[in-house]
């Protein structure tokens, strides 16, 4: 096993991913496994770490694995989409870790550690699917578990620059901090016009509070928001909430952490490869639960567009051997 790259955010959940760490170290020393830690410093500083060691590889097969949470894997993801020779994994230490719960990675970062070892052993990485937005000002942005638009990424977007996801994370009820700016903007915040254009078909919402677009089920720690999303079909799932009385938006939100939002009829739930949203105002967005700007914005869905060590924990009807090195 050469090659092999942490990036770890020290500062994921108030400095428990560096606790974490010091654990992981002592198990890679146990395991006699030689590897390169570089920890973050600054937000976007993950991404500039996996560009450099993407670059620097010179076309040889590499892995990078981020250590943190899903922001940290986000940033990861961001600097190594262009370089086809580097595979990523993930080491769940963060409050939300969707992208864990997602992909089937386990909880305790020991056992994921160690089930990652074992498939860099057998160079099993499986091809998984990402989306890419264009923003107005056409940059790329990648994401590997959802993106949105509206109520959800304004939500998002207090929920990072919030001390309360401090004091909350302290506890061990990070999640829980999303439900608190729910309620906080619930009763201000305005629905607006969204059109939506999906694989060059038109939808009109008039009130929409929100459009999130899936590449697996879950987000915001742990909410079901798109159950039939799959990182392996080559389509993204869209949901938009709309035409939704403030008091019904509450009982969606309390029902979408087992998928149960789908049922109500003011939430439509749509499947397509190339997808355009535009809004009746500019709404923030978000991928991955990280700021990226604003609507309008174009998405796109990329088939097996990276390669990921997924510890063997997926459903074998998911993968087939085509996905595989």
């Amino acid at each position: 096993m050469k090659n092999i790259y942490f990036i770890i955010n020290p500062q994921a959940k108030n400095g428990y991913c560096q606790k974490v760490w010091n654990r992981l170290e002592k198990i890679l020393i146990e395991q006699k496994t030689s590897y390169m830690a570089f920890f973050t410093e600054y937000s976007g500083h993950a991404e500039e770490i996996s560009q450099t060691i993407a670059a620097k590889a010179e076309g040889n097969r590499t892995t990078i694995i981020a250590v943190g949470g899903d922001g940290t894997m986000h940033e990861v993801l961001n600097g190594a989409a262009l370089f086809s020779n580097v595979q990523v994994a993930f080491i769940p230490c963060g409050s939300g870790n969707d992208f864990s719960r997602g992909f089937g990675i386990p909880k305790k970062p020991s056992e994921a550690l160690l089930s990652l070892l074992k498939e860099l052993a057998q160079h099993n990485p499986i091809f998984v699917d990402t989306g890419k937005i264009l923003t107005e000002d056409n940059k790329d942005i990648y994401f590997i578990n959802n993106m949105g638009a509206g109520f959800d990424a304004l939500i998002s977007r207090e929920v990072n620059r919030s001390r309360i996801k401090r004091l909350l994370n302290r506890f061990s009820l990070g999640k829980f901090v999303y439900v608190y700016f729910l309620l906080k903007n619930m009763f201000t915040y305005k629905p607006v016009s969204m059109d939506i254009k999906i694989d060059g078909r038109k939808y009109s919402f008039h009130s929409a509070w929100f459009v999130t677009v899936s590449n697996q089920p879950y987000y915001g720690g742990g909410m079901k928001i798109s159950p039939d999303a799959s990182p392996f079909d080559g389509v993204l799932n869209i949901t938009v909430v709309h035409n939704l009385s403030r008091i019904k938006l509450l009982f969606v939100f309390i029902t979408v952490f087992w998928g149960g939002h789908t049922k109500f009829k003011e939430v439509t739930a749509l499947t397509g490869r190339s997808i355009k949203i535009h809004s009746s105002s500019a709404l923030f967005a978000h991928a991955d639960g990280e700021d990226i700007g604003y609507t309008p914005l174009k998405v796109s869905a990329c088939h097996k567009a990276l390669p990921v060590i997924l510890c063997g924990i997926l459903k074998e009807e998911e993968v087939n051997m085509n996905d595989f090195y």
